[in-house]
Formats: C-alpha cells, structure tokens, sequence
C-alpha cells in the first residue's frame, strides 16, 4: 500500500536526520521491522554519517526499550490490550498464541532463544509481563539477544551501501544459522530444565 510506503520513507528520513537518536526512536516505535531500520543504520554508517559502534549501541538501547514497552503492556494491560492494539506495533493474535505456549512451556529462558525465531520475536515480551516475571532479568536476557542481532543487520546494512533495501536477500544465509542456534539452545535449555525439575522432584 502506498501509505505505508510513504511512512516509511518519512520515518526514515527522520533517522537520518536524528542519526543515532533518530535509530534508537525508530527501534522503539515499532512501526517498521528492525532489520530496515537497523540495516538503514549501517547504510548510514556507510555514507560517514555515524560510526558502526554507535549505532550498534543505539540500535540496542532502543531495541530494548521497546521489547520493555511491550513487557510493561503485557503486565498491566494483558492479552485483551494486544489482541485489540497488537497490530498497530507490529503483533498479531498467532504470535501472542506461539510466545505464550513457549514460556509457559519453556519458561523465562525463552525470552532469549525466541529474539531470533521470526514468529515469537518480539511477541515473546507479552507472557513474560503477564506472568510477572523479575524486569532486571527479562532486561538482562533481552539484552543478551539483542546485542547481536543489531550488530548483524548493522553490519550487513553496512556491507550493502546504497543497496541496503535489500537487506532481506543479505540476511538470509545468516538467519537460518542463527535460527538453528536458537533452536538447539532452546532444546538445551528444556532438556536442562527437565532433568532438574526431576531431581528436585526425586530429592
């Protein structure tokens, strides 16, 4: 649709005229994906217009935030406030179902793994609101996954230049290993989990 072409385009303009901030604002809104905004930043960290550490950090900063907002949404407001509102930051009702079969089966662990699994990725903040769990280590965990997720799209926006838009064909042989990774972490982690609960349950 073409509105949506024209505001991303205006939102993107608003980046590179904010720079680091501007990246951080952009990551934080949820409006358009993080790759483009993230992979427009490396694009400007092409063009000598800010450094690849900053805007790595900024792109963490406001990545952060946002999977906040949404944990804070999740606490206070619960399911119904996304189900209804979800849409407009990017969620729909079949992720909030996948995240929440994952941590209440995985529990608050997941909130790593699932940072790089397209469908739960940012929906996965919605259970971990609604069951309350500690922020300092919703924060930490997110943290950890978002790290390098904004150095990998800023990185490739970087390699890419003035094609950065396609950043979709770029990421691809990248994603799927880390998907993988993701996968098998999250496997760990149940299998670690499991055996524990069962020699609590056997002490």
């Amino acid at each position: 649709m073409d509105w949506i072409s024209n505001l991303v385009g205006v939102l993107l303009d608003w980046v590179q005229q904010l720079g680091y901030f501007g990246i951080m604002l952009g990551l934080m809104i949820e409006i358009i994906p993080s790759e483009i905004v993230l992979a427009y930043g490396g694009y400007l960290v092409h063009q000598g217009d800010i450094n690849f550490i900053g805007a790595v950090f900024f792109g963490t900063v406001g990545g952060v935030i946002a999977q906040l907002f949404i944990y804070w949404i999740g606490r206070y407001g619960g399911r119904p406030i996304l189900e209804k509102y979800g849409k407009y930051i990017l969620i729909q009702k079949k992720h909030i179902d996948v995240s929440e079969a994952w941590f209440l089966k995985y529990g608050p662990g997941v909130i790593f793994t699932a940072r790089f699994i397209p469908v739960a990725r940012h929906a996965i903040s919605i259970p971990a609101g609604m069951a309350k769990m500690p922020v300092g280590k919703f924060l930490f965990l997110t943290t950890l996954a978002v790290i390098p997720w904004s150095i990998l799209f800023v990185y490739l926006g970087m390699l890419l230049g003035e094609q950065w838009q396609h950043i979709d064909e770029k990421a691809g042989p990248y994603i799927m290993p880390i998907l993988l990774g993701a996968l098998a972490l999250l496997i760990v982690y149940f299998i670690v989990k499991t055996f524990g609960s069962r020699k609590k349950g056997d002490a």
